[in-house]
């Protein structure tokens, strides 16, 4: 791809739920369309960055061709790079199944995205959503995901191991933390007339000093928040204890990425509103115990 073809800048880019993956000398952005999230929805596209500023065309990478079990909610989809292939977890929803989390498969980050699980990886019976792929320590792999709040009132993130070829879950979720856990969170109002506290996007980052955090998002007093909690033995089986907000200002569904001078960034989109959504990404400051925002200002 030529320079020249790079011609979108961050606000021209309409997204939910910013994901970056970072290959090959090139940034790929993935996220939810915004002009079809609440509704029927067909796919996902991949925007191509070299310096994070200017961007391509939307490019699809995964669509539906009317055999996927899906056919609307199509929501932050994550790419990975595990054994030699690219995993897309994804969430998705059909009338009389459970909103849950799949996964797709690709050769390239640029697609196509296959269906790769048979369905959704998360509990059949439950709301589930914002399925995030994690490696512990001694190698296995996870899936972290919200129990949805519209199903438990109180929003729930949970691990749940996964095979090693990534097709199914090997094991019964478990619990990480509430939404309550955090003394900020405030209630939100389903479409249903339903009163709960969210949970979205969990992302597990690992800092220089070891520590494990979990990246989510919930409401708070200045509208959607994103969140930090901390491991307190450093794996997923520890308990998370909520420190303070990463960014409490409208903005939300965060992930942590390492640009190619060696910066980490912060990515959410804002502001939470329909229509308005955009990529943002601030840098950020690993202190080994601590994740600290540099600066408020974004680089677009």
């Amino acid at each position: 791809m030529r320079i020249s073809e790079y011609r979108l800048q961050n606000n021209d880019i309409n997204i939910r739920d910013p994901f970056v993956l970072v290959h090959d000398g090139k940034y790929y952005l993935y996220g939810t369309r915004a002009a079809t999230c609440w509704g029927p929805a067909s796919g996902f596209d991949v925007y191509v960055s070299e310096d994070l500023k200017s961007w391509s065309e939307a490019i699809p990478c995964f669509e539906n061709d009317g055999t996927f079990w899906a056919d609307q909610n199509y929501w932050a989809p994550e790419v990975h790079e595990w054994q030699g292939h690219f995993y897309m977890f994804a969430s998705f929803k059909a009338d009389d199944i459970c909103r849950g989390t799949a996964i797709l498969r690709s050769d390239d980050p640029l697609g196509p995205f296959e269906p790769y699980s048979d369905g959704p990886v998360t509990p059949r019976d439950w709301e589930c959503l914002d399925g995030t792929f994690y490696v512990s320590r001694d190698g296995h792999p996870y899936m972290i995901f919200c129990h949805e709040w519209v199903q438990v009132t109180d929003g729930e993130i949970c691990a749940m191991p996964l095979t090693e070829d990534l097709k199914a879950s090997a094991g019964e979720p478990s619990l990480l933390f509430k939404a309550t856990d955090a003394s900020w969170v405030k209630p939100s109002i389903s479409g249903d007339g339903v009163t709960g506290y969210v949970t979205d996007g969990p992302f597990l980052w690992r800092s220089s000093g070891g520590n494990l955090f979990c990246l989510w998002s919930a409401y708070g007093d200045k509208g959607y928040v994103e969140a930090l909690a901390l491991s307190d033995n450093g794996e997923i089986d520890g308990r998370f204890e909520q420190i303070e907000p990463l960014f409490e200002k409208d903005g939300g569904h965060g992930m942590i990425f390492r640009a190619f001078d060696g910066q980490l960034y912060l990515a959410l989109h804002s502001p939470n509103s329909h229509g308005d959504e955009h990529p943002r990404f601030y840098p950020l400051k690993d202190t080994g115990d601590r994740l600290k925002l540099i600066s408020f200002l974004n680089i677009s």
